[in-house]
């Protein structure tokens, strides 16, 4: 792959997350958030995006939302469960992002609020008007995404240098 070619980011929150008495980082996915996974891989699956890996926080609720979405996906990407993805800040996820092998293109983070919306807001210089407006208006909620893409290779991705090209957020 020429690194000239677009890359695409999606950014995926988890589903909701159930509140048990439990440590945050072991928190299971609602019911709620058990029906909005699929339906998360479903539209993930609809946008045609072939993804060459998935970078997932290793919390439970992560874990879980990822394992419920990609079995919608027609190809199931290599998926590498990452501690430092769970409560990072846009910065951080960045800085994760910016050790991606060149050889892949496309690339799926299922992360956490606040990092994973901030991490579109500040990424996306550009964007399509009405995915901007539906991420502006909706905010991020669970099991939300955001499609980026941007030029160049991976260690160069920085604010601004990405495109928000769609949004999507589950009906409540």
């Amino acid at each position: 792959m020429s690194v000239a070619e677009p890359r695409r980011i999606v950014l995926l929150r988890h589903a909701k997350a159930d509140w048990p008495q439990v440590a945050d980082h072991e928190r299971p996915l609602a019911d709620r958030g058990r029906k909005d996974a699929p339906v998360a891989g479903r539209r993930l699956a609809d946008s045609g995006i072939a993804f060459d890996l998935a970078l997932c926080s290793t919390s439970t609720r992560t874990r879980e939302t990822w394992k419920l979405a990609v079995h919608e996906l027609p190809h199931r990407p290599k998926t590498v469960y990452e501690e430092r993805v769970y409560d990072a800040s846009p910065g951080e996820l960045i800085a994760v992002l910016n050790e991606t092998p060149d050889d892949v293109r496309n690339l799926v983070l299922i992360g956490h609020n606040p990092g994973v919306q901030g991490a579109a807001e500040v990424l996306s210089g550009r964007s399509d008007p009405g995915a901007r407006d539906r991420m502006t208006r909706r905010g991020f909620p669970a099991a939300a995404f955001a499609v980026l893409t941007f030029d160049g290779p991976w260690k160069t991705l920085e604010p601004g240098a990405a495109a928000l090209d769609d949004y999507w957020a589950p009906t409540e």
